[in-house]
């Protein structure tokens, strides 16, 4: 059984050859720098509501925002968010394990789960989640989270929320702190597209042929140009 990260899913999604190319032939895409600050935000983020989560209330936010539930206390909640484990799903079809680490998770009265993820950034304006880019992204990796944990048998919405913290660049002074905006964005997200990309990949990954690259795919059109010009 081959274990495909959500990962790997979304890098699918952007480019089947880069797909290959990391699952098969072990050739990564080069990785950028790691984004220490957004990690820092969210372990705090994960260190707040784990306060809520063992009290079993609700933490401020999801009072504002009209939020009926509470952060999920499960036993496998640690196992669930570590990026080497995740929520995992046998999916027999494909013979794939499929996994993905989540930031949190929320419980209705009802017993219903809501995915939660947290995202920060720093920009002018209001945050908004646009059908753009990295945003379509964000998307899937909220509706993949939704797939695993009914595969787990857990009842979970459709819609999924966006802890949003944007960073304040219109202060004073910096005075050795940065302060944020919080805001929480709701998504109704459909995992209707997962299957079938499973199985795609499982053909993928079966293939001996280098399959074709993404017309959007940075990676592959610098490869292409860098080789046309060294002949």
């Amino acid at each position: 059984m081959i274990k495909i990260s959500r990962t790997k899913i979304e890098l699918f999604t952007q480019c089947p050859r880069c797909f290959w190319l990391d699952k098969v032939k072990g050739v990564k895409r080069p990785s950028g720098p790691p984004f220490t600050l957004n990690s820092a935000v969210d372990h705090l983020l994960k260190k707040e509501f784990d306060i809520h989560r063992a009290q079993g209330s609700a933490h401020p936010l999801m009072k504002k925002y009209g939020i009926d539930a509470v952060p999920f206390q499960h036993e496998k909640i640690n196992q669930w968010r570590h990026n080497f484990t995740g929520v995992q799903v046998e999916h027999k079809p494909t013979d794939l394990l499929i996994f993905g680490a989540v930031d949190d998770i929320w419980v209705t009265p009802k017993n219903e789960l809501h995915v939660v993820d947290y995202k920060a950034t720093a920009k002018a304006g209001e945050v908004e989640l646009t059908d753009q880019g990295f945003h379509r992204a964000y998307k899937r990796q909220m509706e993949v989270y939704q797939w695993l944990l009914r595969g787990n048998g857990f009842t979970v919405s459709d819609t999924a929320y966006f802890v949003y913290v944007n960073g304040d660049k219109d202060v004073a002074a910096f005075d050795a702190k940065l302060e944020f905006k919080v805001k929480i964005i709701s998504y109704k997200g459909s995992d209707a597209w997962i299957e079938p990309a499973l199985g795609k990949i499982k053909v993928c990954l079966e293939s001996e042929i280098i399959p074709q690259p993404s017309s959007a795919c940075e990676f592959c059109q610098y490869r292409h140009s860098a080789s046309e010009i060294e002949g």
